[in-house]
Parts: C-alpha cells; structure tokens; sequence
C-alpha cells in the first residue's frame, strides 16, 4: 500500500505500526520515527521553520485565513511521481495540516485515484480509533490491535492510580502570545492524570483567551504546552511575558508550578505519542505519585518565589 502521510500524527501512527516501507512520502512537518525524515516531502509552509514571535506567527495565519489563502501548499509534481494509493490527512484544522478539500481536488486527479482517509480526532478514544483506521486501511488491522491494546494498558495504568488522588487545578495553555487554552483531548488527559482542566473542554477547540482568563481561572499548576512548539520554543516565547504584572499575580509562578513541555511532540499530534502527554501530565499533577515512574520526556519547570 503506496502510503502518503500529510500530518504528523498519522507518520507516526504508520512508524509504531512497522510500516514506514510502505509510507512514500509526507508532510515538511513530519521529523518523528527518525526514518521519516529520508522520505521525499510533499507540502510546504511559507514561515516552517521561521522564528517569529509567537504574536506574529498568529497574526500572519489569521491574515491567511481571512483572505482565503492557503497556510501550506501541496507538491503536486512530487505527489504525482509518487503514485500513492492512500493519503493520510484530516480536516478537523485548518492550520494543522493542508486544507482537505484541496487534498481530495488534487487526489481525485491522481491515477487511481488513491483513497484519501480523513482522520479528526477530538477525543482520546478517537485517537486509538485512528490506529485502527490507518492499520486497517493499510492491510494491517491485528498490528492495529496490538498497538492499542498496548496504548490502553498504559491509560489504565495513569487512571487507576490517579483516580482516588485529590484533583489539582490545572491550566494547559496551547499558546502563549496570544494565550490559548487547551482542546480535544488534551482536558480529557488532565482528568484521567487525576487534575481538573480549569480553561479548555473536553472535545472543543483550543480557542484564544486572555491571561485575565487564567487568573480567573485559579489553577494551581500552568503547563505551558505550545502548539507545533518544542519545550525550549515555549520557554523563549514565555520569558519577555512572565514579568507582567498580571502573569507575576498567578499563584503558579509565584509558587514555582509552571512546567513547560514539548507540545509539538506529545501534545499537538494525536497518534501513539498522546499517551505519553498522558504520562507526562500524571507525573506533573502527582509526583507523589508517579516520580520516576515514566521516561525522561524534557519537562521543565520554572521556579518562582517560593
């Protein structure tokens, strides 16, 4: 199955299935199993790579969307040399990944035409779901269940030793400047890792609030888990905002419970690597629980004043 992957999450899915000899090519974003990186790229972003200020990047996509432009643009030579017969892409956001009703235009003038499998997760249970999809669509449906009955056993573990923990406010921000809440699945991860997710809902989009937002919002813990964005990104967009007055006034800071994490790895991509967001998530809310228990994933945390 000559398989084109167009989001990162669905790379790795293919990769923890064993199936990267049958992946011929993906997306410009897609850097994890390591082998994806030797695969040919078949999109693009104007500003990949660029290290604009996160206001900034927020700015230009909005300009984009509002004007009708696209945010990514598609090789349609590379694709075409290609000849897939499965593209694995998603129309639940538009700045995640090739808007998909470009994605099909384009697969349907494609010899085949190839099978275009939309994956739109919104909840942890979609996400095992999309291992099952892309196995099955792949030929591959018992790896499919041997990878998630794995993932399960994992979530299993997180819930029940949580479950009768005191529950910490927890307060997962998706972006800095401006600030952005969490969505999806990541309200449901907080919960199964013994937290309350205090400003995102479970099943809905991240959506922009203010940092007053979060001070009404009194969480005793801020995970800064930005969006596309590794831990060190995050901590250099963090650092001209953490002497606002208004910022100073969260009890987190003050009290030394702001973590910063790799979003674009464990967070923003819901494939096999959410799991570990779970992980690192119950490690963050109960050390007392969970200290040592899971591997190093580069958490830091950001002393305050206490």
């Amino acid at each position: 199955m000559r398989t084109v992957s167009l989001l990162p999450a669905a790379t790795e899915i293919v990769g923890t299935l064993g199936l990267m000899d049958h992946l011929v090519g993906v997306s410009h974003e897609c850097n994890y199993p390591e082998s994806a990186r030797e695969k040919p790229r078949v999109t693009a972003c104007e500003i990949a790579g660029n290290l604009l200020p996160s206001r900034e990047i927020d700015e230009w996509v909005r300009q984009r969307l509002a004007s009708g432009e696209p945010l990514f643009t598609l090789d349609e030579p590379t694709l075409r040399a290609l000849r897939p017969e499965l593209i694995l892409t998603q129309r639940l956001c538009d700045v995640c990944a090739p808007a998909y009703g470009s994605v099909v235009a384009l697969a349907q003038t494609l010899p085949g035409p190839p099978r275009v499998l939309n994956l739109e997760p919104t909840s942890l249970a979609d996400v095992l779901q999309n291992v099952e999809l892309v196995a099955d669509a792949m030929g591959a449906p018992a790896e499919g269940a041997r990878v998630n009955c794995g993932l399960r056993e994992r979530i299993d573990r997180v819930r029940r030793k949580a479950a009768a923990a005191h529950r910490p406010r927890v307060a997962v921000v998706e972006w800095l400047d401006p600030v952005f809440c969490s969505g999806h699945w990541t309200p449901e991860l907080v919960e199964i890792a013994g937290g309350e997710e205090v400003l995102g809902l479970k099943g809905q989009d991240s959506v922009r609030k203010t940092w007053h937002d979060v001070t009404r919002a009194a969480p005793d813990l801020l995970v800064l888990a930005c969006c596309g964005q590794p831990a060190a990104r995050a901590v250099q967009d963090w650092e001209p905002l953490a002497s606002r007055p208004d910022l100073q006034a969260l009890v987190p800071v003050r009290t030394g419970q702001v973590y910063v994490v790799d979003g674009n790895a464990y967070f923003s991509r819901p494939g096999p690597r959410v799991v570990d967001a779970l992980e690192i998530l119950a490690a963050i809310i109960h050390p007392e629980l969970f200290a040592g228990a899971f591997p190093d994933r580069g958490v830091r945390r950001l002393r305050g004043e206490a």
